[in-house]
Parts: structure tokens; C-alpha cells; sequence
């Protein structure tokens, strides 16, 4: 049985209880992406370590080495990072913001929506249209000095406490600006509330100073191009390299898939097929109607979490088939602090407005937003 090392377990989460710093509140959804991607980084290089000791003769810590050692004390590693993220974004807050001490990105009202329709029946057939669709955009061409740009305006919904109560806001839409090597090896983060106006470096190492290799839930361009096209096989794929991860298997493929399809700019063959492989997902939905970011409407392909009662939606334009963004609503039930957050709130949401090759990092296409 493989261990979980990308989250604690629950005798470790008490651990953590105690060695971490009281919070106010949860980090809004998706807010945290950054600070995860640096974690689960460690954390994948680690995994990588355990699974190979596991499959080897026994050997002793000593003769493991110090990164695989450093793997069997993951369970405190994992309470001590959680430390450093939860500092991390303390000292963000507290640059303060349009929303006053302890924001980086102006809030206003709760973003609420009608909740659209589900047909579980159409879902299959929407994502075999919108994949024929994809399989005709030519993907990009960029060379190895060059950068993938990708602008998402977004926006999130969280449990604020102040002097001791809590009330449920929404960030104003703020614009997100990764610029990434096709290797994975040089990259770069702009995006209020996360990052000063200069952003941060999204370029990693080994502890031995070379690249971090990229893997499913950190991508690079060139390692998108060596992922496999039929979606069988590249649905097994991220069922096996998500083992662990999320609520469900089933949430995590869909929420995978959905990061790709958002976050990075994947080959037209590798994007087809991503589309029929999500239709493989047990509990994928058709949403007649749903709106992005960028408050463009479209029809939607779902999945709902039945846990917290959150459906994440993947919006296209009704005509192109274009993917437009993503959002998460509160269906059913309630979430966040207090369950102060209620049916058709929505939870997070994001727009994709601009994806562009460019020469440099900062550099931002003609005619972006």
C-alpha cells in the first residue's frame, strides 16, 4: 500500500495542531496555489524516493541517503512547510491592500450566480464536440530562450474574521501572469494578494542545484508534449500519479485535468485528448449555463464534490467551443468557517485572457489585457 505523502494523515494533522501557529481562517480557494506548487514540488521528489525504497531490498536509514531520509521524516517536514506557507502569506497580508491592513486584493460583495442546470446524460457527448474542436487549434510553436505567457483574471470568495466576526467576502477579479520556459526551468509569477508588484521566481532546485524535473501537477511545455494521446491511457495515467490526492480519486482526475487545461498551454493532440478523458470520469455533468471571470457566458462540463457540496465547472463559449474558465459553486449544503458559505455562492472563479509566446519574462503580448 503506498503512503499518502502529499497530505498528513490524520494522527500527523494533530501534530501540526500543535506545532503551527494559530489562523484566523482558511486561505480562500485557490489562493494558495503558489505556495502549493513549491511545497508539492519537495514533496513529489520525496514520494519519488519512498516508492523506488519500497520497491528495493530493506536497507537502513544511513545507507538510504540524506533525501530519502529526509522522506521518512516527511510527517514533521510536512508540519514544518505548512509553518513556512502560513508565514509566507502572513507576511504577504501584511502589505496591506485597497481592502485595508491584512489584504492584498480589494473585496466587495459575495459573488453569487443562479445554479444551472446538470445533465449528467450530455456530458459525454459535449466533451467528444468540444474535443474534435480543440484537435483543429494548432498548438504553439516556441523555442527553448522563449516563454509560454498565460494572463487569468480570478477572483475568490472566503471567510473573512475581524475583531471576532466573521462574514463571507469576494476579491474584486484580479489578473494572475505566469511567464514559464518550455523546460520548467525559469518561470515567473505576478498576481495581486500572492506576489509584490514584481512578482516572485517560479524556478526551483534539487538540493544537489539542478532543475526540478516537471511531473503532472507542475508541468512544463515540453513535458506536456511527451504525455500520452489516448485517453485510456492518459486517464490511468492521472488516476495513478493523483493516487492519495483530494477527496476522490474522481474529484482529483477532474481537478487535474482542469489545472491543465487552465494553467498551461498543452499541445492540440494533448488537449483532445485531455477532453476525452474527462468524459471517461464517472460523475461528469453538462451545465446548460455558467459565466467566467471575465463575465463571458457559456455552457459547462462539471463535477461535483458531494462532500462539500462544491461543483467545479469548465466554461466554453456555446458557439466556438472555446475553453473560457473555470468556477466552483456552492450547490449544495454550506462550507468554509461557521458554514457561512451557501448554495450559489461562488466560490472561486477565473477567466483565461490571453495565452501568447513570448521572448522575456514580463513581457506581455500585444493587445492583453
Amino acid at each position: 500500500m503506498n503512503a499518502n505523502l502529499s497530505q498528513p494523515q490524520p494522527g500527523e494533522r494533530e501534530e501540526c495542531a500543535r506545532l503551527l501557529p494559530p489562523v484566523e481562517r482558511e486561505l480562500p480557494a485557490d489562493r494558495h496555489r503558489f505556495h502549493r506548487e513549491r511545497l508539492m514540488a519537495v514533496i513529489q521528489d520525496d514520494l519519488r524516493d519512498r516508492r523506488s525504497a519500497d520497491a528495493a531490498p530493506a536497507r537502513t536509514a544511513k545507507q538510504l541517503g540524506p533525501q530519502l531520509r529526509r522522506a521518512i521524516l516527511l510527517p514533521v517536514a510536512v508540519c514544518v512547510l505548512a509553518g513556512t506557507i502560513v508565514a509566507g502569506v502572513q507576511v504577504l497580508s501584511e502589505q496591506g491592500g485597497t481592502d485595508g491592513p491584512g489584504s492584498g486584493v480589494a473585496t466587495g460583495p459575495v459573488l453569487t450566480t443562479r445554479i444551472g442546470a446538470a445533465n449528467p446524460a450530455g456530458a459525454a457527448q459535449l466533451l467528444d464536440r468540444i474535443s474534435l474542436a480543440a484537435a483543429e487549434v494548432s498548438g504553439p510553436a516556441v523555442r527553448k530562450d522563449q516563454y509560454i505567457y498565460i494572463g487569468v483574471q480570478s477572483a475568490h470568495t472566503y471567510v473573512r474574521t475581524d475583531h471576532g466576526k466573521s462574514t463571507v467576502v469576494s476579491e474584486q477579479p484580479h489578473l494572475r501572469q505566469t511567464w514559464n520556459s518550455p523546460d520548467g526551468a525559469r518561470g515567473w509569477l505576478i498576481e495581486p494578494g500572492n506576489t509584490g508588484p514584481e512578482g516572485v521566481t517560479l524556478a526551483g532546485k534539487t538540493e544537489n542545484g539542478g532543475p526540478r524535473k516537471p511531473y503532472l501537477n507542475a508541468p512544463a511545455h515540453d513535458y506536456l508534449a511527451t504525455l500520452p494521446t489516448d485517453p485510456d491511457v492518459l486517464l490511468q495515467k492521472i488516476y495513478t500519479e493523483t493516487e492519495g490526492m483530494g477527496r476522490t480519486p474522481d474529484q482529483e482526475a477532474f481537478t487535474t485535468i482542469g489545472d491543465l487545461l487552465r494553467e498551461s498551454h498543452p499541445p492540440a493532440a494533448l488537449t483532445a485528448a485531455l477532453y476525452k478523458a474527462a468524459a471517461k470520469i464517472p460523475g461528469v455533468l453538462q451545465v446548460d449555463e455558467a459565466v467566467d471571470a471575465a463575465g463571458r457566458h457559456g455552457i459547462a462540463v462539471a463535477h461535483l464534490d458531494e462532500t462539500s457540496g462544491q461543483r467545479t465547472e469548465w466554461i466554453f463559449d456555446k458557439d466556438s467551443l472555446v475553453f473560457l474558465g473555470e468556477r466552483t459553486v456552492q450547490v449544495s449544503g454550506s462550507s468554509g468557517e461557521q458554514g457561512l458559505i451557501k448554495p450559489g455562492t461562488v466560490v472561486s472563479t477565473s477567466a483565461v485572457l490571453t495565452r501568447a509566446v513570448v521572448d522575456r519574462i514580463k513581457e506581455t503580448p500585444a493587445g492583453s489585457r
